[in-house]
């Protein structure tokens, strides 16, 4: 039985949710995803049609039910549909799959997890992968994908036919990896997720693609509950999510320690604290579950001042074994600057310095540790480099008013109280 009368909006939702589930089947049967994507569009056109009195009990069987048929209908129409025809992954006949009326939802999950991981192929260049995952399987609409990423829809379109392209001439494989290249495989789908939610964090005409990025997490999770580094994937957006309200006032960047803790959600970080929890007790720890557990730490604190630093340190040493990279490094000398005191911040940092001297987020956390010292033209510098390398406009402003207090400072008039720590990659 139908429910009450949906608006637009309710059915665009709805078919958002399940379109990754029809495509990934509809590419299981068919063996193309153009294909695929082009039935589970025109389902969609007659659901709007269709779903006056309401959406049906089981949404996702409807739009693959009809998507499948009309597929199969438009194969029938042309001379190249008997050979695809014949070639259909279904049990029983043809007739059998356009009559086929409900779908397994094991079967469902399977198909996504192969969809997941074909998007995500390392054949395939990262725009590529990012585009085909909100694409097939986040339901968005090229315009939408193009916005975000501030590419015109024809940009993006042929990206998307590009990615398509290559999977069909390097035949890359619709399947789940094997159990050996599970692990790099899987980094790689939890890789561009991340991307995605950091891609919308702080520009607000990106911002729908951290809700994408979260929605295509937990499904992720739901389809691979064993998996605790997909777990501590989900955890560390939770966390970063529940204080993005609290990251800016008007159009200026807030740091941590300045944050109105009072505008984090609450709701956000219990979530996310419970999957930390668990990850713990699964006892499999890696870079994601760390990262998470580093924003647990602080989303636990009253106030900066109560932040456990001796802990974050501590994970910055463990997740230092998983991901040996310059910017981890970088992260922990800033934690290790509340512990030990600015000149052990400002040691560690400069151990990164080489590596990292391209990074705006080097400089300003190494003009923090300076200013803290009292080595005001120093500072100067430091946060002057990372001012011109900054790439967003509200990172230049607030580094800018770093720069305009720390030579009030130095010249000996008032205005060193509130002086605002350097940025980093955790939000500090």
């Amino acid at each position: 039985m139908a429910s009450r009368q949906p608006d637009v909006s309710e059915v665009e939702r709805v078919f958002r949710d399940v379109s990754g589930q029809a495509v990934a089947t509809l590419v299981r049967l068919f063996g193309d995803i153009s294909l695929a994507e082009d039935a589970v569009q025109d389902a969609f056109v007659v659901a709007s049609e269709r779903w006056q009195d309401g959406i049906p009990p089981n949404p996702a069987g409807w739009i693959v039910t009809t998507a499948r048929r009309r597929a199969i209908d438009g194969l029938r129409r042309e001379i190249r549909g008997r050979e695809l025809l014949s070639d259909v992954a279904w049990a029983g006949s043809a007739a059998d799959v356009y009559h086929q009326e409900e779908i397994d939802e094991r079967v469902v999950k399977d198909d996504q997890l192969r969809l997941v991981f074909t998007c995500c192929h390392p054949a395939l260049r990262a725009e590529h992968q990012i585009a085909l995952t909100l694409r097939l399987l986040g339901g968005l609409s090229v315009d939408e994908i193009a916005r975000s990423f501030l590419v015109t829809e024809a940009a993006m379109a042929k990206r998307l036919v590009r990615a398509k392209y290559k999977i069909k001439a390097a035949k890359i494989p619709y399947r789940i990896p094997s159990d050996a290249d599970l692990p790099l495989r899987l980094r790689s789908v939890l890789g561009v997720l991340y991307l995605i939610y950091n891609t919308g964090l702080d520009d607000p005409e990106r911002a729908p693609l951290r809700a994408e990025a979260l929605r295509l997490t937990r499904s992720l999770v739901g389809l691979m509950p064993a998996e605790p580094e997909a777990a501590g994937l989900l955890a560390l957006l939770l966390l970063n999510e529940a204080r993005v309200g609290a990251r800016r006032v008007g159009d200026d960047l807030v740091l941590l320690r300045d944050q109105d803790r009072n505008r984090w959600d609450r709701a956000l970080i219990e979530e996310g604290h419970a999957i930390v929890r668990a990850c713990v007790r699964r006892d499999r720890p890696g870079p994601y579950q760390l990262q998470a557990a580093i924003q647990a730490v602080h989303c636990d604190a009253a106030s900066y001042a109560d932040t456990d630093w001796q802990q974050v340190v501590a994970l910055y040493d463990h997740l230092l074994l998983f991901l040996p990279t310059a910017v981890v490094k970088l992260n922990r000398a800033i934690a290790l600057g509340e512990v030990g005191g600015p000149g052990a911040g400002l040691d560690a940092i400069e151990a990164t310095a080489a590596e990292l001297d391209g990074y705006h987020l080097m400089h300003a956390a190494r003009g923090e540790m300076l200013r803290r010292l009292g080595r005001f033209d120093e500072a100067q510098r430091s946060l002057e480099r990372a001012a011109e390398m900054a790439p967003t406009e509200p990172e230049r402003r607030f580094l800018a008013r770093q720069i305009r207090t720390l030579v009030i400072a130095d010249t000996g008039r008032p205005g060193m109280e509130g002086v605002e720590g350097a940025p980093t990659l955790e939000g500090h």
